[in-house]
């Protein structure tokens, strides 16, 4: 079983400190999490041929990450991202990501083998950041992935995570992320990240109709402390979760992605696969960072 999930992983300051080499973003994180679960996940992004991007390859190969498609950049370097986290465990961003590698990683050569390639994988992964960061050229040919394997009836799962500083305006960016709906057989969206996007706050069974119109069949709402809503053929399930200590939210929504993913790839059915994407969720929510770092790989 082979899952692509293409995105951008940047380097991590974070203001309660830490030491040693600190990575992240929002697809490399699920990466890591399915990783460890013993699944086959190659991560596709593009990094430097500095110092800093050879550590970090090596780092994310110990994950058990297949580095193959992790593609290099010859003028180009990782991005930078600074977590400030308030009293409650939120998290706000700083972002210095303009000369990042992943942002060219679809004008690179190789990427045409690594596009062949994830035609015929299990599943295909991204996110609206992925396609934030990749620009027009980029965006295309990351749809045009997706929108091939749902033809051919191949998994595609995409989550919309938003970040505003990353479009030139609302718009563009709910645009594309109902083309990228439309692409996916499974959507996993989070209310706060829709409502901001869509200027809204409709109710979660508004959101999982939106994408349904888009074109995608299945879809779970993530809904913080309220638990998810799974919504499919008609029919929509509510999943509430018991309430936990939050240390750092930073992270969580990915976790829940990976612990789904994980579980529906294995065997589990959808009621098992959401609860063990909250489990995974709960626990990032308990430690500081998105990865707790250390973490154990398990069999698959």
């Amino acid at each position: 079983m082979k899952i692509f999930i293409f995105g951008e992983a940047m380097l991590e300051y974070h203001s309660l400190g830490g030491a040693g080499l600190r990575y992240g973003g929002d697809t490399l994180n699920t990466a890591i999490h399915m990783a460890r679960r013993g699944l086959d996940v190659a991560y596709v992004t593009a990094v430097g041929t500095d110092p800093i991007s050879d550590a970090l390859v090596r780092a994310w190969q110990d994950e058990g990450i297949d580095v193959t498609h992790v593609h290099r950049h010859p003028d180009r370097s990782p991005g930078i991202y600074a977590i400030h986290l308030d009293q409650a465990g939120e998290r706000s961003f700083l972002y210095w990501r303009d000369h990042s590698a992943a942002r060219e990683m679809f004008a690179l050569p190789a990427m045409a083998a690594t596009l062949e390639q994830a035609q015929t994988c299990d599943l295909v992964y991204f996110s609206l950041i992925s396609l934030a960061v990749v620009g027009d050229s980029g965006q295309r040919m990351l749809l045009d992935l997706a929108r091939t394997r749902k033809a051919a009836g191949r998994a595609v799962a995409y989550d919309s995570n938003y970040r505003l500083r990353l479009w030139p305006d609302a718009a563009q960016a709910q645009a594309v992320s109902l083309a990228a709906a439309g692409a996916a057989t499974l959507g996993l969206p989070t209310n706060v990240d829709e409502h901001q996007l869509f200027a809204d706050d409709i109710p979660e069974t508004g959101i999982a109709a939106r994408w349904h119109d888009a074109g995608c069949p299945e879809v779970i709402v993530k809904a913080g402390e309220r638990g998810c809503y799974h919504s499919m053929d008609g029919q929509t399930a509510g999943f509430p979760v018991e309430p936990v200590s939050v240390v750092d939210s930073s992270g969580a929504g990915d976790a829940f992605n990976a612990g789904y993913l994980h579980a529906r790839l294995t065997g589990a059915d959808r009621d098992r696969a959401i609860a063990a994407g909250q489990r995974l969720a709960a626990e990032t929510l308990g430690h500081l960072g998105a990865i707790q770092v250390g973490g154990q790989r398990q069999a698959g």
